[in-house]
């Protein structure tokens, strides 16, 4: 699209020395994604890759599973005053027969709670809504944690944006010999694991079984959700977890690694893939 970067006059100040130059910022713009014409959410985006980004949302959702339920996604134009088009807006438009879900207050819980009382019930609704248990695929996963270890540069090896601008999240699919399946970059990690996740269901890919999912940055509970609603039955994350997303991984069976950084890493959930000396 020609706009994943943008280019900015800054000041430079390098051991006291002060310059003009320009620099590559990625860009970040807002992404309205419609269900059969509807409005259902807004998320601020890198753009590139938009319509798998809204099918990976709606993984997430529990309303897609599979690329037949998906008739097409477009586009919209007239999306502003003048009717010109922004490719700002999308419209996903389900296959006759699937159930167009009610956009109410459940899903909200659903998608940003990370405590307390809505944390059980965002637990819940991943139990409910979940179309395939995590699984490890035709033979049960054993990870060694020097292949885990070298993941996050294969990852990093991959990221051809982040090269230039410094300021993206990564998210790749790995098979568990560590072959790397597909990658993708965004301002928002959750965007770039919705990006994974869309593809995989457009090409009928899903459910991820025996794949492993490595993030840039944290495991928040959105990210877990999203792997769980895959049936992504790995997390690896470069930074922390949160506890939620802790309990999660314990609930569904999934493995959980954090602050996966050179020979180190914290495994938090679902150490029996992981062999361990």
């Amino acid at each position: 699209m020609g706009r994943v970067t943008q280019r900015r006059r800054v000041i430079r100040i390098r051991d006291g020395a002060v310059g003009t130059r320009p620099d590559t910022l990625v860009a970040e713009e807002p992404l309205e994604i419609r269900l059969n014409g509807k409005p259902l959410a807004i998320t601020m985006r890198t753009p590139g890759d938009d319509f798998a980004l809204a099918a990976g949302f709606l993984v997430s959702e529990g309303v897609l599973g599979a690329a037949e339920e998906l008739a097409n996604i477009v586009y919209c134009a007239g999306a502003t005053d003048d009717g010109s088009n922004t490719y700002n807006v999308v419209d996903v438009r389900l296959a006759p027969g699937v159930p167009v879900p009610d956009v109410g207050l459940e899903r909200n819980v659903y998608t940003t709670s990370s405590c307390g009382l809505c944390g059980k019930a965002s637990l819940e609704a991943v139990r409910t809504t979940a179309r395939w248990p995590v699984a490890d695929g035709p033979s049960p996963l054993r990870l060694q944690p020097a292949l885990l270890a070298e993941l996050p540069g294969r990852l990093r090896e991959a990221q051809r944006v982040f090269d230039r601008t410094g300021g993206l999240h990564g998210a790749a699919l790995f098979t568990a010999d560590g072959e790397l399946l597909d990658v993708m970059e965004d301002v928002g990690r959750h965007n770039a694991v919705d990006k994974l996740v869309g593809r995989a269901l457009r090409e009928g890919l899903l459910p991820l079984s025996g794949t492993i999912l490595l993030v840039s940055g944290r495991a928040s509970f959105e990210l877990a959700q999203k792997a769980a609603m895959a049936g992504i039955p790995v997390l690896a994350a470069v930074s922390a977890p949160s506890s939620l997303a802790v309990d999660l991984a314990v609930e569904t069976g999934m493995t959980l690694i954090g602050f996966l950084r050179g020979a180190s890493m914290n495994v938090y959930a679902g150490e029996e893939r992981v062999i361990l000396d």
